[in-house]
């Protein structure tokens, strides 16, 4: 018998479930850390797109 999938079918059928201090801090947690590897992941992006741009010049006189 899977309890956690008798456990999750009670919940989804109560209704009753409430978040406790941890469940918002682990939530928030999480959503910070996904929202620093977006930043991450856009900035390495930007960087690929054109990476030798602005690095060289040449200038002839």
């Amino acid at each position: 018998m899977n309890i956690t999938a008798l456990s999750s079918t009670n919940l989804y059928v109560n209704g009753t479930e409430s978040m406790t201090p941890i469940d918002f801090k682990m939530l928030a947690k999480t959503l910070e850390t996904a929202e620093e590897s977006g930043d991450a992941m856009i900035k390495m992006m930007e960087q690929s797109v054109n990476p030798m741009v602005g690095s060289n010049f040449d200038v002839s006189v």
